[in-house]
């Protein structure tokens, strides 16, 4: 029986390479460190060597680290990979965790707790993104991991975030100036603690500021009703529980269907999915946007700038997001919160 053919090592690799070890597992690991020719050179050997990389299981062992990243997203996977916004999130993180040689790990906070808690204990660190369904998540990860929370407050944890209330006061101040309207409404996401997926009434009750940025967005919201002589307490709303055409839709209907002098004139949209759903749902009634209806979102997403007529919305840097938080969970940022800017686009739904 020939004797076993002995697994090459990254020593090994080196020295055929005539270069450190430190530098073969750069390549492998911190490619940002090496020069793209050197990089190429020591892959291109160890591929004709039959060499696949560090042990992964050695390396954390001996190391305690895992060099993986989890995000945990408050939607599904399947959610949260389609959706415009969340993606463009998961790209930005990816673009830093690749050059840095981690890998990213992707949980749902919708999974069970015990699945949940078993891929967590993987993770060198968290990435906490989204309107979360609930705060028992935390009881599935590890005591004091490493943790940043996007879109989401977690107390003793820096957080990511864009300037929600100013940039919802602004594009609503605009709406209510450049056309005055006598109906506004906004229509909220996941903004109340019983499930709702229609019109928030006194029963409902709504989740506090530090459980949710759709608070932040409600404020800037009534913040430009009152100066333009609006009682926000007055002002109806609705609440949409999935930030998906499917769960927006029946809501949508139900505000569209209402008497026409009783229909709202102008949408305060929390999302432009919400705000894309309303337009077709109105086009298809025959309403002229923006005479009959004006309607705002938020997101910037390119949907609504590819159709006609052009969605008026806030943008924010999603992509930019994730990438920041993927930074400062890796240490190359400083751990303290930061609050991102936004942009106002100005579409025809309210010019």
């Amino acid at each position: 029986m020939s004797p076993p053919i002995r697994r090459i090592t990254l020593k090994d690799l080196a020295r055929e390479l005539g270069v450190s070890t430190a530098t073969v597992s750069n390549a492998f690991n911190r490619p940002d460190q090496l020069s793209p020719n050197l990089r190429e050179r020591i892959l291109a050997e160890a591929k004709r060597l039959g060499y696949r990389g560090p042990d992964a299981k050695a390396r954390s062992l001996r190391t305690g680290r895992s060099r993986i990243i989890a995000v945990v997203l408050a939607e599904s996977l399947t959610y949260s990979l389609n959706d415009a916004v969340s993606s463009e999130f998961l790209s930005g993180v990816a673009e830093v965790l690749d050059s840095q040689g981690h890998t990213l790990l992707l949980l749902s906070a919708r999974q069970a707790k015990c699945q949940l808690a078993d891929a967590a204990s993987m993770a060198d660190g968290f990435i906490v993104y989204g309107l979360m369904p609930s705060e028992e998540l935390f009881d599935s990860l590890p005591l004091n991991a490493a943790l940043v929370a996007v879109d989401f407050n977690v107390a003793g944890h820096p957080s990511v975030h864009v300037d929600n209330e100013p940039a919802c006061f602004e594009i609503a101040d605009r709406a209510l100036s450049t056309m005055p309207r006598q109906r506004p409404a906004i229509v909220n996401l996941r903004l109340t603690r019983e499930p709702c997926n229609g019109r928030i009434d006194t029963e409902h009750t709504l989740l506090p500021a530090e459980l949710t940025i759709t608070r932040s967005r409600l404020a800037g919201f009534h913040r430009a009703l009152v100066r333009h002589g609006f009682a926000a307490a007055q002002v109806p709303m609705w609440n949409v529980e999935e930030n998906t055409f499917e769960v927006c839709a029946p809501v949508i209907e139900e505000i569209l269907d209402l008497p026409a002098n009783e229909r709202p004139d102008l949408l305060l949209c929390m999302s432009d999915r919400i705000a894309l759903t309303a337009l077709t749902l109105a086009e298809s009634r025959g309403l002229r946007i923006p005479e009959d209806i004006c309607l705002v979102g938020f997101d910037g997403i390119a949907e609504g700038q590819y159709r006609a007529p052009r969605l008026t919305t806030v943008r924010q840097e999603s992509g930019e997001k994730g990438r920041l938080a993927a930074r400062m969970i890796l240490g190359l940022e400083p751990g303290h919160s930061r609050l991102l800017g936004t942009e106002l686009i100005l579409g025809e739904t309210c010019p």
